[in-house]
């Protein structure tokens, strides 16, 4: 959306660049379905009165690499209305198909052209079997989500592959 003309020649006026600046009138709105750069998936419900979400994630990555199912998220961010682009943190357990959970840290962004981003670091922890293989358990991470548009509603599962068909022998 373009700034209003006044808007524009105020920002001139004060050695601002108005392409620049139009992020900064943008609030960014974490509820939603967002795709990651490797193709991963999650959809985040409306944000609670005290910051909380809950929600979904579908990766596109694995530890052991068989088929992956939708996991829950939960998570809490700052008020909205205390900032425009807030900071926000969750966490992922994969226990339906991997004995690891990842714990990302964000913050939710609005470029120059109104595209909502959230650039995240994430930590995944996997479980191992004994301390002498604490070394190899953390990795380190990082993701940008761009949202994708969509109808309103839940409809990350219909996106979701099925690991019934992946099972099925190719003839």
């Amino acid at each position: 959306m373009p700034l209003p003309l006044l808007t524009q020649c105020c920002l001139l006026a004060l050695g601002l660049h108005p392409g620049a600046m139009a992020g900064l009138f943008l609030q960014c709105q974490l509820s939603g379905l967002w795709r990651n750069e490797q193709d991963s998936l999650m959809e985040i419900s409306a944000l609670a009165d005290d910051g909380g979400f809950q929600g979904e994630y579908l990766t596109r990555v694995t530890l052991a690499g068989g088929c992956t199912r939708i996991s829950p998220l939960r998570g809490a961010q700052q008020q909205p209305s205390e900032v425009a682009w807030p900071t926000f943190a969750f966490t992922v357990w994969w226990d339906t198909f991997s004995n690891a959970t990842t714990a990302f840290a964000g913050q939710c962004f609005v470029d120059a052209s109104g595209r909502e981003m959230l650039s995240t670091m994430w930590l995944l922890r996997e479980a191992v079997g004994s301390l002498e293989e604490d070394w190899k358990a953390t990795r380190v991470g990082r993701n940008v989500f761009t949202r994708k548009r969509t109808p309103k509603g839940k409809i990350l599962h219909s996106l979701s592959p099925s690991c019934e068909d992946a099972a099925l022998p190719v003839l």
